[in-house]
């Protein structure tokens, strides 16, 4: 057993951080090659080599059997040197100085320069991703070939997913991830994905086809990686990553048992209660995201005893607001570590790893405060998030890139989070309601939440409209069921508070799409159904058993997807799709991701593996163990060779959305429609143009009339798939149209003018 020693004695060389760095920045410059590099030819203000990972490599520590706590200094010392923050310390300080920090405006969001630079995403997901055998997931990523078929189609960008170590760790041992890769630990590649030099690659693969590389950070929370342990150790600065409270012994009867074998166990209600009480933490949340009945997983947790690096025992409550795995960060901590350790993973990836913009996961819940007595602690919609949000997206935009946010809150809090933070939001305004409107045949919802945002501010161009991502349909309504909840709005000829529409559209959420109507998705948590597209559409069409799909419902479930595709693409904004929508993939069977769904994490049956490329149709499973599943549209390469084809029929939408410039346009207008299943967006285009997206969300064919004020009389109207004119705006500013069920159109406008000599000209 090594005996207990102060921290002053044993790291002393931690001080020396400075020095280190000094010398790895001199030791990166005498290094750098004469050639021209990558990094040279694209970014020449960039310095040539920003290696954090040259401090994670030039401590090897040995591993012996010793105490896992500040009592052993090589175990210490092993954590030291692969803790984000020390990497992010490194980073900085080869960063400061350089004239690449002043190349680029940073103050405010730019929207429309993001959605130019990368207007159709592929949002990949790495655990579901097939690859050749033996090719790794950053590799096939990089591949000539799925970049020309992308390019063929339209896509611009890939969003890998998170791609960094994630998970934990416990003693000398890495512990796996519990939230799919967003519980970071490190600022290495998980070799299960690939190395540095591939995902390195891979950008450059998309610089050479027009595209470029969108990666994650998360400013929310960590896993119980490195920086998490030495926290734990009351390690210099490191508590300050987290939202921490130390626990006097005396105090300890207030805490629960840690059950064996475990590093922390959650605190129940009554524990929060009697710890708000006594005056150490404030309570629950607004929130409490995973809580089945009988067990909570969320809010607060107290770790194990542990022995700090002076030999002292400590018992600390930390917060998450997810799982007790995902330590939330503290952002006005007064050391600024978590602010430290979140700019340091993003300069990283953009500055060093090569990407061209970031997501921002979770990045609503930066700021936490006590409430009146007896009521939850704020934490939803704080200023806090605000400013932070401002800080991480001005950085990014300092060094050149773009960023997203995933951000499930009100309407009110997503616009305000626009005017200063992330250049572009994830729309979870209209989602709910698209699928809503395609679940009712009615789009009397989603053409409520369009106008709401257009009211309120909302540049839909500033919105990222997504098919299905990595995660469940959410239909949590925040805007209706939480900041807006006592206002009365009017659906369906009834006023009704937006409590009552949350509950009325999750209700019927619920009914049509899963239980004995679809006993084939699930319902997942508060927050949504676990589903695919394609699972969600068959419970839709009333389709019971997806193994008994005849052609004719094949062709149907098509037909809706591609009208999704149309609404999602042709409105301003960026559009992205999933390896999930490009095949055509329907959910697991739950006996096949039994383990993973156990604990009620259901959204694992929506994430089922597939083979983009169809570069090993034999195999069951990714590399990474998820199961194979069913594909209706098959493999890009097989598709492309078919006219009538998923990804042909979407080629034809994003030529139309590219050539006439919808995606950098201006929502103009969400009309009132004549049949309750038509939508209608007519959106300004560059120059005065005039164009309509005219879309039919049921299953019935329709004749009806689009008005709008915006509609000039006299005007052609142009269908932009065919060519043909078909029809023309008369006096009350509307004309007619036929739409077949599920089947949508794009319209261009074009006004004659006469010219100075009085003959007839047109314009578009």
């Amino acid at each position: 057993m090594s005996e207990p020693t102060t921290s002053e004695g044993i790291f002393e060389a931690d001080a020396l951080d400075v020095e280190e760095g000094q010398e790895t920045a001199a030791a990166t410059e005498q290094a750098a090659d004469a050639e021209i590099s990558y990094d040279e030819q694209f970014y020449p203000a960039r310095p040539k080599a920003l290696r954090p990972i040259a401090r994670r490599r030039q401590y090897l520590a040995t591993r012996p059997s010793f105490e896992f706590d500040g009592r052993n200094a090589a175990y210490v010392e092993w954590l030291r040197n692969q803790a984000m923050l020390g990497d992010a310390n490194t980073l900085a300080r080869q960063l400061s100085g350089q004239a690449s920090m002043w190349q680029n405006s940073y103050a405010h969001p730019n929207p429309r320069a993001a959605v130019e630079r990368a207007p159709v995403w592929f949002t990949a997901y790495p655990l579901s991703f097939i690859t050749q055998p033996g090719q790794s997931f950053l590799s096939a990523l990089g591949d000539e070939g799925m970049w020309e078929a992308f390019r063929n189609i339209g896509i611009r960008a890939i969003h890998t997913g998170p791609v960094k170590l994630a998970g934990g760790i416990s003693g000398w041992m890495q512990t796996p991830s519990v939230d799919g890769h967003f519980d970071r630990i490190s600022m290495g590649i998980d070799p299960v994905f690939g190395d540095e030099d591939e995902f390195r690659r891979m950008c450059e693969v998309a610089a050479e086809h027009g595209g470029t590389i969108i990666d994650d950070i998360v400013p929310g929370h960590t896993g119980k990686g490195a920086d998490f342990r030495l926290a734990e150790m009351n390690f210099r600065d490191y508590p300050g990553i987290y939202h921490m409270v130390d626990i006097p012994e005396e105090d300890w009867h207030l805490l629960p048992d840690v059950p064996e074998g475990k590093d922390s166990v959650n605190l129940s209600p009554d524990a929060e209660q009697a710890l708000q009480k006594a005056g150490y933490i404030i309570g629950r949340l607004q929130r409490v995201i995973f809580y089945e009945p009988g067990v909570k997983e969320t809010n607060w947790s107290a770790t194990r005893a542990i022995v700090d690096t002076t030999g002292k025992t400590r018992r600390w409550v930390y917060l998450h607001y997810f799982k007790a795995g995902q330590p939330s960060i503290n952002w006005l901590d007064p050391t600024f570590a978590g602010m430290r350790l979140v700019v340091g993973d993003a300069l990283h990836s953009l500055v060093d790893l090569g990407t061209g913009a970031l997501r921002l996961d979770a990045n609503g819940f930066l700021g936490v405060e006590k409430s009146a007595e007896e009521e939850p602690g704020w934490s939803e919609g704080h200023p806090l998030s605000e400013a932070a949000n401002q800080l991480i997206g001005s950085m990014i935009r300092k060094v050149g890139g773009f960023s997203f946010q995933e951000l499930n809150l009100t309407i009110d809090d997503i616009k305000a989070t626009s005017e200063s933070g992330p250049d572009l939001s994830y729309d979870f305004i209209t989602r709910p309601a698209y699928h809503f409107a395609l679940v009712t045949g009615d789009t009397e919802f989603l053409r409520l939440t369009l106008r709401l945002s257009k009211e309120i501010g909302v540049d839909q161009a500033s919105l990222v409209h997504a098919l299905q991502n990595h995660d469940e349909l959410t239909y949590e309504l925040m805007h209706f069921a939480a900041g807006h909840r006592d206002d009365v709005f009017e659906l369906g000829g009834q006023e009704m508070t937006g409590a009552q529409i949350a509950e009325h559209v999750q209700q019927t959420m619920r009914e049509r799409l899963t239980g004995e109507n679809a006993p084939y998705n699930s319902v997942f948590t508060m927050n949504g159904i676990a589903c695919t597209t394609v699972s969600f559409i068959m419970a839709t069409l009333g389709i019971q058993d997806p193994d008994a799909l005849t052609p004719e419902q094949e062709v149907q479930v098509l037909d809706a997807h591609i009208l999704l595709s149309m609404y999602n693409a042709l409105q301003p904004g960026v559009f992205a799709l999933s390896g999930w929508d490009l095949t055509g993939i329907s959910v697991l069977d739950r006996g096949t991701v039994g383990e993973l769904i156990a604990q009620g994490d259901t959204r694992w049956i929506n994430r089922g593996a597939h083979d983009i490329m169809g570069t090993s149709p034999d195999a069951t499973a990714s590399s990474s163990g998820m199961p194979r599943a069913r594909s209706l549209y098959g493999p890009l390469p097989e598709q492309l060779d078919n006219e009538n084809s998923f990804a042909r029929r979407l080629q034809r939408i994003l030529a139309v959305r590219e050539e006439h410039g919808i995606a950098t346009g201006t929502l103009l207008d969400v009309p009132d429609v004549s049949h309750r299943g038509l939508l209608v967006l007519v959106n300004g285009l560059a120059g005065g143009a005039v164009e309509i997206t005219v879309l039919n969300f049921s299953g019935q064919d329709i004749s009806g009339s689009v008005r709008s004020t915006h509609l000039p009389p006299g005007a052609s109207v142009r269908d932009l798939f065919s060519g043909e004119t078909v029809g023309q705006v008369d006096d009350l500013h509307s004309f007619f149209i036929d739409l077949p069920a599920y089947q949508g159109t794009a319209l261009l406008l074009e006004v004659e003018e006469a010219d100075d000599d009085g003959s007839p000209a047109t314009e578009a």
